[in-house]
This record gives structure tokens, sequence and C-alpha cells, in this order.
């Protein structure tokens, strides 16, 4: 017999509340809906008074994140998180048994949540989670970089990270591509994925775009995507089809 788990919805926007909600109706003999928080303070308040078994928690929120309302508990229930964290993040969660579910979150997706919690032992360890929230926040931080340091010629320049379009792989090199210009950068593309903030999106093993650049997307043979920025040059990159899922993820399909 299937556990039934007292649950709590724990997200600031509205419309994902009500979408997760509704997805989750889908479920009634794995989840028992006890309430929705909006905001973290009184996620915090609802966890210690109603003592669910498992929460759906967002990470970025108003008065607590999700990280703070976790570490200011005495006892921590299953967590899925409801995030857009990229992969090189979302491993963590992975690691140490917890899921998440990208938004927006899909009914496909969520059944695999309920598959995973089939498996899931309940005796995970709270330091466990506290220790990988740690190391998340610490690769936040790490990402809240403003602008990136350049070559050019025999200097070191600094170009603001509003200004640049795409970053792409050029042998030994990654080109910058800004609105002043182009830049060489020795940093490769993967590490920069790590540190760019959430609006540089990874479309191609070469190829990382900011996505407030993006003017349209044609859908485009194989299962690929032509994307069109705004920059100097009109760019048109074609995607990997690798990168599909966090692509269509990001266009919010």
């Amino acid at each position: 017999m299937n556990k039934v788990y007292k649950t709590l919805i724990i997200d600031d926007e509205p419309p994902a509340r009500k979408r997760l909600l509704k997805l989750v109706d889908n479920f009634p003999e794995t989840f028992e809906i006890m309430g929705l928080a909006e905001n973290g303070l009184e996620a915090k308040e609802m966890i210690e008074t109603l003592k669910p078994d498992l929460i759906f928690l967002d990470i970025e929120m108003p008065e607590l994140n999700g990280f703070e309302v976790l570490e200011q508990l005495t006892s921590i229930p299953i967590v899925i998180f409801c995030t857009a964290y990229d992969q090189y993040s979302l491993k963590a969660f992975e690691t140490n048994s917890i899921d998440y579910l990208l938004k927006p979150v899909r009914l496909e997706r969520l059944q695999h949540t309920v598959n995973k919690l089939k498996l899931f032992s309940e005796n995970s360890s709270s330091q466990n989670i506290l220790k990988m929230l740690e190391e998340l926040s610490f690769q936040k931080k790490e990402k809240q970089m403003t602008s990136i340091t350049v070559k050019k010629e025999d200097k070191l320049v600094f170009v603001k990270l509003d200004e640049v379009s795409h970053f792409n792989a050029d042998e030994r090199y990654v080109i910058v591509h800004s609105k002043n210009g182009t830049y060489l950068s020795d940093e490769p593309l993967a590490q920069l994925e790590i540190k760019l903030p959430p609006n540089f999106l990874r479309v191609h093993r070469g190829v990382i775009i900011n996505t407030n650049f993006v003017i349209e997307v044609q859908k485009y043979f194989n299962s690929r995507f032509i994307i069109s920025l705004t920059n100097k040059k009109k760019t048109n990159i074609t995607t990997g089809r690798s990168y599909n899922e966090q692509i269509k993820n990001w266009m919010g399909v």
C-alpha cells in the first residue's frame, strides 16, 4: 500500500501554486494537501505547526528563501524543490535523494517524482540536506557576476554582462560578443555557464546566449531551434538537440 504524504505547497507566485495544485490532484493516493504558503515566513510557521511529511518548495521567495526556510527548521520534511536552477546545480539535489521540478512543472515530470517517492528512504540525513544547501548557496553567490574580464590587445577590459548578447567557443578561447565589439576570454564555456546569472542560457555545446537579446525562436529540423538575437549583426543561432529540454523550459512550452 502506498503512503499518502501530508503535503504543503510553498511558492510566492499564485499561477505556480495553482498549476502545481492542479497537477498534484492527479495523485490523491500519494499527496494529501494540507495547505498553501505564499512566502518563506508563512512556510516556516505552517511547517512547524502542521508538521507535513513533504513540501513542494520554491527557492526564490520574499521574506525567507527556500534555503533559509529549511535552515531554520528543527525537523526537515521530505523536500521537492520547484526551481529554475541550471542542471549543474541540480545534480546536488539528485545526489542527496531530493527531487526537483523545473518550472514550469509538467505532469509527466511529477509522475517521475511520485515513482521516486516509492523508493525514498525517510532516514535521509538532515545534515546532508543542509550541506547541500550550503553548496548551492555558495554556487548562487558565485553566479552574481555583473561583468566579465576580457583581453583587448595587451590590456584587460571589463565588459558589462548586460551588453553581452552571447558567448561562443572557438578553439582555445571563448569569444564574447558585446555591443561594443568582440573580445576573447580564457575562461572555458563550462565554467562561464556555472557563474553567469540566470538570463544566460546554454543552447549548444559551443554557445551561451543572453536571453534578454532574443527576439524570435523558430523550429528547425531534427528537433532543433533557430534563435534570433537583437545584436548589431542580428545573429541567428542553431541550437543543439541535447539542450532541447532546458530551452523548452526557458520558453515555458
